[in-house]
């Protein structure tokens, strides 16, 4: 009689729904991952072929909830109107190929191999692994809390790459195709040139090592600091209020970083989620209007041609091929711009008049 109760009881039990992430993950491994490493000889690496499809598939997600959020946004309050959006067609290609190609790919496969290596190398040595959870033990058993902290010092970090990226010249050289777009828009987050993207992801790497952030949870971090991320650069009329701009970086905040009076050099808001850094460091302008975006410098190329043209005028530019453009934009700096609502901010919130 007890047998026949357990039986029922079994049976009346609810039957968990798939995860239909993990069913297109599992698709995409067995039907298209599989068969191509197969064919290459790199079978090695079919451990990892699911983990890789997992976060393309989070990434795709990540973009269509992005231009779900994002799109109603810029047009029901637009900053800017434009005739021709060649030059925001050639950012949804960026967004595509970082979002669900490369960024998978390289935060997740690479981050655990490397940290496979260093653990373990570590470990031969009689060295506990580092782990947010081994230097504050407070945080065992607070998954939330150790994600968020995760993200805090992910985007501190960010903060000094970005900073340091406008500090250094032949670093900048590279990193002028991000501020290049005069049409920027939500797509224009991932319009970044590849070698200046493979030094964010050594960063990043590194300090992901240092503090023992899960493989499972780095790219998942990545991915939720790159949709807050794309939500700054969208063409709106967009700010949190006073105090919602100094909890996370809103439109007309991150726009100042790209307007054209703050290109190269002498620029303000290197923060990408959380304004607290240029705070702290004294970079943060909280001006209340908005600014033209683009460089000067950076050229036409640049600015408006197609991937593989502003791929190349990066190495040009980093070459000094173009001597003259360090001059172009500092001319532009020096005569400063008009906002687009008719009045130039200064520094800290304050207008010039």
């Amino acid at each position: 009689m007890t047998h026949q109760c357990g039986a029922a009881a079994a049976l009346l039990e609810p039957v968990p729904m798939p995860d239909p992430f993990d069913l297109t993950a599992g698709w995409i491994e067995q039907h298209l991952l599989i068969p191509l490493l197969y064919q290459l000889g790199w079978m090695r690496w079919e451990d990892l072929s699911y983990g890789w499809a997992l976060f393309a598939v989070y990434g795709a997600v990540q973009v269509a909830v992005t231009y779900a959020v994002c799109l109603p946004l810029e047009r029901w309050r637009p900053l800017e109107h434009w005739p021709d959006r060649h030059a925001v067609g050639v950012d949804v290609l960026y967004t595509i190929i970082s979002r669900v190609g490369v960024l998978p790919l390289v935060t997740f496969v690479a981050f655990y191999q490397a940290q496979v290596a260093l653990n373990g190398w570590m470990t031969d040595q009689g060295w506990v692994p580092p782990t947010l959870e081994g230097l504050f033990p407070f945080l065992l058993g607070h998954p939330v809390l150790t994600f968020c902290l995760y993200a805090a010092i992910l985007d501190c970090a960010d903060y000094w790459r970005h900073r340091l990226s406008h500090m250094f010249r032949w670093w900048y050289a590279l990193h002028s195709l991000h501020h290049a777009q005069r049409q920027m828009t939500f797509w224009s987050d991932d319009r970044n040139h590849i070698l200046d993207d493979l030094i964010a992801f050594f960063w990043f790497l590194a300090i992901g090592l240092l503090i023992g952030i899960p493989p499972m949870q780095f790219p998942l971090l990545v991915l939720v600091l790159r949709f807050i991320e794309s939500l700054s650069h969208a063409n709106t009329r967009l700010s949190f209020g006073w105090l919602g701009d100094r909890l996370v970086i809103s439109p007309r905040f991150h726009r100042w970083h790209h307007g054209i009076r703050a290109a190269g050099r002498r620029s303000c808001n290197y923060g990408g989620v959380l304004p607290w850094w240029d705070m702290l460091f004294g970079s943060a302008d909280f001006s209340d209007s908005y600014a033209p975006t683009g460089d000067p410098g950076a050229g036409e190329a640049m600015a408006t041609g197609s991937y593989l043209s502003q791929q190349w005028a990066g190495l040009r530019r980093l070459a000094g091929l173009h001597g003259g453009d360090a001059r172009a934009a500092m001319a532009s700096r020096r005569a400063g711009v008009t906002a687009i609502s008719g009045r130039a901010p200064g520094r800290g919130g304050k207008r010039m008049v």
